[in-house]
């Protein structure tokens, strides 16, 4: 199997700048592959993740695919949880201070990313490390020694920062020591390469800097995009609703993908796929040509997310499924069925809506309704004041995915 030792640098920096948005810098980057190369010694590849959620989103893979990348080349991935930096917040592209986690959340949430990273990564050829190891030990007086390496002025250049002083918007002095903290990671791990988002690029050169100030060869940094969400237009993120969540049923990361436009559908493919980009070109001159439809490239690509994270017979179960229910107006075989009284006589549509869980609310119910989103027995209902009023059997279905069968009693 070929690795670092046999593939030339010029080879694998090409795999490396795959996607990403910025290598700083790739002169010293190409040296380190080199004198890997010659040494038989593997980069150190770091990639921190701070532990805020239980749950992992596609989005962030983008950045485990990329340690994939290295770790593929024989290269060392560290995954870097950051049980210590997880209890400050980072602020980054905060306009406000950050709520802080509590101990025990954070390790909660760090077991359910150690089972979710390896759906990508090589278990085997993983390190897992906390950042709690090296700064718990630190001590108070570590911490001002620390501190002294970096001048506040320097901090305060952050954009997200300025601004904050600028509206005169509160700072927190635990989030001025974030970046530090974040940036003696690498010192504790000498890593040579760095990971992040584009958001995080101030807290990477940081790590650079302060290398420097401990006498280590300066680490690289890599920066990756932000994945946009289903929206097309926010960053991926499950507060704004528009992710594709890695542990999701596979039946819904279908309905998601497809729920993409087809000019985002290329960035996923770019980015959560390892089709060469040679062969991305040519699916979209194929979509151009009108040889192929784009819906079929996009199920294409909806199969290949799922399968990385439920395995294929999943992904091609949830094809079917779509194909059955979308093309087909099918209801679905596993279909939830309930059970609802009338009681004393009929009931509003969007009342009872809201008490089978088919909306959160009786005024979402009255503007899932207005909008055409409902269903009723195949048939589409759009008036607020429609009512239910004979016991019988009723499908429904909201939206594109929401179906329930609805037994009405007396």
């Amino acid at each position: 199997m070929r690795d670092f030792k046999t593939i030339p640098a010029e080879e694998q920096l090409a795999q490396i700048r795959r996607g990403s948005v910025e290598i700083i810098r790739e002169e010293e980057l190409v040296e380190k592959l080199k004198r890997a190369q010659k040494t038989g010694k593997p980069l150190r590849v770091k990639a921190g993740f701070d532990p805020t959620a239980p749950d992992l989103h596609v989005g962030h893979t983008v950045l485990i695919r990329k340690m994939k990348h290295f770790q593929d080349l024989g290269h060392t991935a560290i995954f870097l949880i950051g049980d210590f930096t997880g209890l400050i917040g980072d602020p980054s592209g905060r306009s406000a201070t950050r709520k802080q986690l509590t101990k025990e959340q954070v390790l909660e949430n760090a077991e359910t990313y150690k089972l979710q990273i390896f759906k990508i990564l090589d278990p085997d050829k993983t390190v897992i490390d906390f950042n709690s190891r090296w700064l718990m030990a630190l001590g108070s007086d570590g911490f001002i020694r620390l501190a002294a390496k970096y001048t506040v002025a320097r901090i305060l250049e952050r954009e997200d920062f300025s601004n904050r002083l600028k509206n005169q918007l509160p700072i927190a002095m635990h989030e001025i020591l974030y970046p530090i903290v974040q940036g003696y990671d690498s010192v504790a791990l000498k890593a040579d390469v760095e990971l992040g988002g584009t958001d995080q690029k101030v807290n990477l050169l940081v790590g650079r800097d302060l290398q420097r100030e401990y006498g280590q060869e300066s680490q690289i940094v890599l920066t990756m995009p932000l994945l946009e969400g289903l929206d097309g237009v926010q960053k991926m993120s499950k507060s704004l609703g528009n992710y594709i969540g890695i542990n999701e049923d596979p039946k819904d990361q279908f309905g998601k993908v497809m729920s993409i436009s087809d000019e985002l559908m290329f960035r996923y493919y770019e980015l959560l796929t390892e089709i060469p980009l040679a062969e991305i070109q040519t699916l979209r001159r194929e979509i151009a040509s009108g040889k192929r439809h784009p819906m079929e490239i996009k199920g294409d690509l909806a199969v290949r997310i799922i399968t990385d994270y439920h395995g294929a017979d999943a992904a091609n179960a949830a094809r079917e499924e779509f194909n059955r229910i979308f093309r087909k107006r099918e209801i679905p075989e596993d279909i939830e069925t309930k059970e609802i009284s009338l009681g004393s006589g009929p009931m509003r549509l969007s009342k009872l809506m809201a008490a089978v869980n088919l909306a959160p609310s009786v005024t979402e119910a009255q503007r899932l309704l207005e909008s055409g989103a409902v269903h009723m027995n195949d048939q589409r209902i759009t008036d607020v004041k429609a009512e239910i009023s004979a016991p019988g059997e009723y499908f429904f279905k909201v939206g594109k995915r929401r179906f329930l069968r609805l037994l009405v009693r007396d």
